[in-house]
């Protein structure tokens, strides 16, 4: 599907983050784009890649009816600040990019929270919750297992599968060059239908995606966050002493790739002491795709804490 078809076929969405302020807090490095809405106890929610907090559209709503949900564009990512590449590309390791989400809880005098966390989001939300387990009360995940875990048992056959955690840890310039030569038929190869064929995105959402791949430099963060993922991210898993102590919830996509190449929780439970979960009837994007099954999941799973 082309991005023309795509835009064509995706439907309006009725309420798009209604009652939410968009909002940008400036940091010393760069900032950060967030939105905002609700009251009661807090909900960061974290998108994935190549998203933005736009993702969340179909789930902050009624999260925010008894909570604080918060919604961050993550560093390199829709329109936050672009991180200046370094050699050994801590400049978007998983740790850097929790930095600005504390930094933006701390800004907005928040001190422990839940998060809720889909694909590169949910990485991110693994080393904040390994380095700060005192602000981090509950883990709910989707569509991940642990990055050390993956690699470690990669096959050919998930390779194929998820042949861009292979594709855009290549030296840059190669990745960059070749995706920015068309970046809409690259986005579109990746994300564009849901688990039976159709597209699933609101036109809000598909708008706001495309417009902010196509920026040279989201780009180039996009391929720094995979080659992080390879490299530094790994040695700060390595050194992480003891398992997450909060209860996580892990739920992934019955017709996705986890499903079909990882035993989801098992690997999980490598990394988490308390860890439930199961696949949904869904593929990757369960939060566009199933909002209202993964609402359930996560209201009863809160419940439970």
């Amino acid at each position: 599907m082309d991005p023309a078809a795509l835009l064509s076929a995706s439907h309006v969405e009725l309420g798009f983050f209604e009652g939410f302020d968009d909002r940008v807090l400036e940091l010393p490095e760069g900032h950060v784009r967030y939105r905002i809405g609700g009251s009661g106890p807090t909900m960061l929610l974290l998108h994935g890649h190549p998203q933005t907090s736009a993702m969340w559209h179909r789930m902050a709503g009624d999260l925010a009816r008894d909570h604080t949900v918060i919604c961050p564009d993550l560093r390199g990512y829709g329109k936050s600040w672009k991180p200046p590449t370094e050699a050994d590309h801590s400049s978007m390791s998983k740790r850097a990019m929790a930095s600005d989400l504390l930094a933006l809880m701390d800004a907005l005098d928040l001190w422990d929270f839940v998060i809720g966390a889909h694909d590169r989001g949910a990485r991110v939300a693994h080393r904040l919750a390994a380095d700060h387990p005192e602000r981090v009360r509950a883990l709910m995940t989707l569509d991940i297992a642990p990055t050390r875990e993956m690699y470690r048992n990669t096959t050919a056959e998930f390779a194929a599968d998820y042949w861009w955690w292979f594709w855009l840890i290549q030296p840059s310039p190669m990745p960059e060059r070749l995706i920015g030569a068309d970046p809409d038929w690259y986005w579109c190869k990746k994300c564009c239908t849901g688990s039976d064929g159709t597209p699933i995105f609101a036109r809000q959402a598909s708008t706001e995606y495309l417009d902010c791949w196509r920026d040279p430099g989201t780009i180039a963060s996009a391929c720094e966050d995979y080659r992080a993922s390879w490299t530094i991210d790994i040695v700060h898993d390595d050194a992480d002493e003891g398992k997450l102590s909060m209860p996580v919830h892990a739920l992934w996509g019955a017709n996705g790739a986890i499903e079909r190449h990882f035993d989801c929780l098992s690997l999980w439970r490598e990394r988490a002491e308390t860890v439930t979960g199961r696949a949904l009837p869904g593929g990757h994007y369960l939060a566009e795709e199933i909002p209202d099954a993964v609402l359930s999941e996560w209201r009863s799973f809160l419940e439970r804490l």
